[in-house]
């Protein structure tokens, strides 16, 4: 069983930039594939980024060229730094994790994910 810590959200102006983390239990954690979603209100949840255990991204193209997701396997801790913030990225932002298994899965769904964080919210203002 993995348990995620979402936290680092906020209140930011536009343009600003915020560093979430989500710090994980469990001793074979470096190995999980984890990312970040995020949920508007009124709104589906999105996947924003994602990194396997390789330290291999993927995002959005929505946040491509303003956010870095990386890792830090000795802190158990993966992170989710958000610059150039525009009001729309204003959402609860979510960490999830998937344990090591067949590679052959679609890393933008939130489907493909078993754990998941409690959120964190992040507010842009313009």
């Amino acid at each position: 069983q993995v348990q995620l810590v979402e936290s680092g959200g906020g209140l930011v102006q536009a343009g600003g930039s915020l560093r979430l983390s989500c710090a994980a239990s469990g001793r074979t954690f470096s190995r999980y594939a984890t990312s970040w979603f995020r949920q508007a209100p009124g709104k589906e949840r999105e996947f924003v980024a994602a990194i396997r255990w390789s330290g291999n991204t993927i995002y959005a193209d929505s946040v491509k060229g303003r956010f870095t997701i990386s890792r830090d396997n000795a802190k158990n801790t993966v992170y989710l730094q958000m610059n150039s913030l525009k009001p729309e990225d204003t959402a609860v932002y979510y960490c999830a994790a998937r344990p090591p298994r067949s590679s052959d899965y679609d890393r933008s769904s939130a489907t493909s994910y078993d754990y998941w964080g409690q959120g964190t919210q992040v507010t842009v203002s313009s």
